[in-house]
């Protein structure tokens, strides 16, 4: 077999001592011409980022063909540039489990995996994670931040319960309605940026949409 049709997975580290940079152009000098799929593990990666580690990895001659994570905004931020990312949840007795090859841990997250269709209600008392579309007529909630791995297109609560802290992010945020607590706003009419991720919170107590990236 060719080594350059090899996967090899580099795991990035990121503390006090070395930042993910340092480690992975240490880890890419001992590799050539390979194809890599990068471990994150639960840093946050915005869509900058993940061009980054692009950037990097080509000086070096290899070529970043997937993303592992735990952070919710790495995998959105990857899959929103195109590539493979796998989500891996872990249970409270520690078994991990894969779910549509993506990667998380959550303690009170309840996962969807699926397209939420027309006339479908989903609801959770903690985080929830959709691994797929909420098309139009379907309606999702949670007493926490509410992440969609795909697009929005109908109904999302975050925050149901009152907490203005809550989040709604997804691939693409163009929703019938978007209600935060108490706070409610109509989807933007405007086509999404190619791209980016995007994150609906309140801000100066209205409901506002971001690419994921600047938040």
């Amino acid at each position: 077999m060719n080594s350059n049709n090899q996967k090899i997975i580099i795991n990035i580290e990121d503390s006090k001592y070395i930042n993910w940079e340092i480690d992975l152009k240490n880890k890419l000098k001992m590799l050539k011409s390979k194809n890599l799929e990068i471990d994150s593990k639960n840093i946050d990666f915005s869509c900058t980022d993940i061009s980054k580690i692009i950037a990097i990895a080509y000086q070096y001659n290899c070529k970043i063909i997937g993303f592992r994570s735990t952070s919710p905004k790495t995998i959105i931020s990857s899959q929103s540039l195109g590539y493979k990312s796998e989500f891996i949840i872990e249970s409270s007795s520690n078994n991990t489990s894969e779910i549509n090859k993506k990667n998380l841990t959550f303690s009170k997250t309840q996962f969807h995996q699926g397209t939420v269709r027309s006339g479908e209600y989903l609801e959770s008392l903690g985080d929830l994670l959709i691994l797929g579309d909420v098309n139009p007529g379907a309606k999702v909630s949670a007493v926490g931040n509410i992440i969609i791995w795909g697009r929005l297109l109908g109904i999302a609560h975050a925050g149901c319960k009152g907490d203005f802290k809550a989040t709604i992010s997804a691939l693409q945020l163009r929703p019938v309605q978007l209600r935060i607590a108490k706070k409610v706003a109509r989807g933007p009419k405007e086509k999404p940026q190619l791209g980016i991720a995007e994150l609906a919170r309140i801000d100066s107590d209205e409901i506002i949409i971001s690419p994921l990236e600047t938040t």
